[in-house]
């Protein structure tokens, strides 16, 4: 069975140095002085391991969707058929799978959330604040089109966090967010208020 030991695309941080490859074959994660040859998890604010996860979505176009997770975001591409692609995004296995003509109409949905209208369904990936900095100036290079542009929402609040929201070519919406700190990815409001009054 195929194991991503990763949690960011291989491809992406090669070029950067903060993956490499042991003489094993092992992908290992570089990170300042440390090296992992695990995902990373968040469990009592601090980094521990984590599974990857796996989601399939529609697509209308196979060769679109391998331009764009492939060519823009950099994905390694896995095993393939003509109706399906499998990507490695930032370590989780996502699949593009084409979808087929459907006499069901499609709706589009939107929550607002911090004062903009998000679409659901969407899925990406919690990056460091420095990668998901670079992902937003290469989406900017490659003139992707922002659903909502990259910003920092719940400005002081619990869950402060950088992200920004854009379309696959098919229309699959994909948030990547990052935090200064990352305990506050799964923190709530009362925990804030347990905390202030101890």
């Amino acid at each position: 069975m195929f194991r991503v030991f990763c949690l960011f695309a291989h491809e992406v941080l090669c070029a950067s140095s903060l993956i490499s490859s042991d003489d094993g074959g092992n992908t290992l994660l570089l990170s300042g002085n440390r090296t992992e040859n695990t995902p990373l998890e968040i469990v009592g604010g601090t980094l521990s391991n984590i599974q990857p996860f796996h989601v399939a979505f529609p697509v209308d176009d196979l060769i679109a969707a391998r331009h764009f997770y492939g060519g823009i975001l950099e994905c390694p591409e896995g095993r393939s058929s003509e109706n399906w692609i499998d990507f490695n995004l930032f370590g989780h296995q996502i699949v593009a799978h084409l979808k087929r003509p459907s006499p069901t109409a499609e709706r589009v949905i939107h929550n607002p959330v911090d004062g903009h209208d998000v679409p659901v369904p969407h899925f990406g990936v919690v990056l460091e604040m420095s990668q998901w900095k670079a992902l937003a100036e290469k989406l900017k290079a490659a003139e992707i089109s922002f659903v909502i542009e990259p910003h920092v929402r719940f400005q002081g609040k619990v869950g402060e966090q950088a992200t920004m929201f854009f379309l696959d070519p098919s229309g699959n919406a994909l948030e990547f967010k990052a935090f200064a700190d990352i305990s506050q990815l799964f923190a709530t409001d009362a925990a804030v208020s347990d905390s202030v009054r101890a």
